[in-house]
């Protein structure tokens, strides 16, 4: 007898490709690839893209990339991630193996694009399908093993419906296009683009069942893990917080109108009470600056700060602790944050909401400073604060935030021993261990951002570099937006519930991982 304890264990991905014929809101086609009598299983079943992650492989993606270059010929240059699908696993005494199944979603970036595939022995035949008809039909009769499970994953309108289906669809776009918004205001996005999608979902007086409870946790996953993951964090922690409620009321005995009632205005609640958190989290800067910076020297009344990037939370917040403390001058230094100079919009913005804010104030006087990210070392000399924002706390790498940030807390550690290092934060920024949100992603984004500044900068040599014509010589620019500062380089995290340690980070990141293998662990 063959039991689960004596099948081989197998960790693959599986990676769908798909195109958009007939434009980008239209439905796509997948394309399948008939394997061949040559590969070892499942020999002459449809399957996408499939291959087995090796040691050397840095992650999932790494190996889907890989084995999509070995059996297609496609690359980064013809086709991009779309979605990344939830694992899972099942087992097969049939051919000894217990799989773990890791789905990932391809589209390619132009239709000429079909042209580039190019499969080798492992396939005999390919072709497109309708994916509708791929989940009703074609998988469960000429398909792979759980073929239309691993497609369910990372094509959510096959389950959900067409109109909640296009909500969603069009909400993760919205979310991975965003660069300009902070973790905040892409959170309260999220939360909106669920509310819309649950409301989609209702089909008259219809039995909120488990199979309803199951989608919307799945399009839950999809909103943190195929929005914007680097960013995500504060998305799980708000998702899991409706969630919770939602289960409460699916829990009353109460009919069910009432009970749709109850959920679409617990999320509008959730929604409009963010604010009442940034207000909360503005009295917490201030008293931070007047209990551990500024009580050092009673007749302080300079304050210099040094941050990077842009921020609303800090700008707002850093202002209104300046109105309420007895200072007569802010010095604000802001390193410039290339490629897209947010440090320079950061500026601008205080600038003018200083000018609104104290118009009346005219003992209150405000120097900003600005500086290139090289000089971080010389803006930090005398600095009382460095104060930044995150957009991901982990228990284990620290604080994410805009790069420039690690060797700007340096910097001013060396030249300011004093100084305090602050994070201003909302604690749902906080990821839970082992959660949905990989503490290791990274973001590399379009290199064209950075291209694009050398040439209206007048660069020499880009025209080289963007084409260096050798198959030896080979240049790659990346454009990462995020790095990791370590926990103990920061001083304090100021949250809306006031000043939290690095054990307060640990036990509410174990709190959110337990919650996160509650409501995902066994979809």
């Amino acid at each position: 007898m063959v039991t689960s304890s004596n099948l081989e264990k197998r960790a693959v991905v599986s990676s769908f490709i798909f195109r958009f014929p007939r434009g980008k809101s239209a439905k796509p086609d997948v394309a399948l690839f008939k394997r061949s009598d040559k590969v070892r299983t499942y020999q002459h079943h449809l399957a996408p893209i499939s291959g087995s992650i090796d040691r050397k492989d840095k992650d999932p993606l790494t190996a889907a990339w890989r084995e999509l270059r070995e059996e297609t010929t496609l690359t980064p240059a013809t086709l991009s991630l779309w979605r990344t699908g939830k694992p899972f696993s099942f087992s097969d005494a049939s051919v000894g193996r217990e799989w773990t199944i890791h789905p990932f979603a391809f589209r390619l970036k132009n239709d000429d694009d079909v042209q580039a595939i190019h499969t080798d022995w492992e396939h005999e035949s390919w072709g497109w399908y309708d994916p509708q008809t791929v989940i009703d039909e074609v998988g469960s009769r000429h398909g792979v093993p759980r073929l239309t499970d691993s497609l369910r994953r990372v094509w959510f309108e096959g389950e959900t419906g067409e109109r909640a289906g296009n909500t969603l669809a069009t909400g993760l776009e919205r979310l991975q296009a965003d660069h300009e918004s902070g973790s905040r205001e892409l959170t309260a996005i999220a939360i909106q683009i669920f509310r819309d999608f649950i409301a989609q979902t209702r089909d008259g007086d219809a039995a909120l069942d488990d199979s309803w409870w199951r989608g919307l946790r799945m399009a839950a996953w999809h909103l943190v893990k195929n929005g914007r993951e680097s960013m995500g964090a504060a998305t799980l922690s708000a998702v899991l917080i409706v969630l919770s409620e939602v289960e409460n009321i699916l829990r009353q005995q109460e009919s069910v109108q009432t009970r749709w009632h109850r959920m679409l205005a617990m999320i509008d609640s959730h929604l409009q009470s963010r604010s009442s958190r940034v207000k909360r989290l503005q009295k917490s800067l201030a008293d931070y600056l007047q209990s551990y910076v500024l009580s050092t020297d009673q007749n302080k009344h300079h304050l210099t700060v040094l941050t990077t990037s842009a921020s609303s939370t800090i700008r707002d917040s850093l202002l209104n602790a300046y109105a309420a403390l007895d200072l007569h001058t802010l010095e604000l230094r802001i390193l410039e944050s290339r490629p897209l100079f947010e440090g320079a919009t950061l500026a601008s913005s205080v600038l003018s909401q200083f000018k609104d804010q104290f118009q009346s104030s005219p003992d209150k006087h405000l120097c900003i400073k600005l500086y290139t990210d090289a000089s971080a070392a010389v803006a930090s000399k005398d600095v009382d604060m460095v104060l930044l924002g995150a957009d991901q706390i982990s228990a284990t790498k620290g604080v994410s935030n805009k790069t420039g940030s690690l060797p700007l807390a340096l910097s001013a550690k060396h030249m300011s021993p004093a100084v305090k290092i602050a994070v201003l934060s909302e604690a749902e920024k906080i990821n839970g261990t082992g959660g949905v949100v990989r503490d290791d992603h990274t973001e590399d984004n379009d290199p064209s951002e950075i291209f694009n500044t050398w040439k209206h900068d007048g660069v020499k040599g880009i025209q080289k570099l963007e084409a260096p014509g050798s198959e030896r010589a080979t240049i790659e620019v990346q454009n990462i937006y995020f790095e990791w500062v370590p926990l103990e380089m920061v001083d304090a995290f100021v949250c809306e519930d006031g000043i939290l340690s690095g054990d307060d980070i640990r036990h509410k990141s174990k709190d959110l991982a337990e919650l996160s293998q509650r409501y995902f662990g066994e979809l």
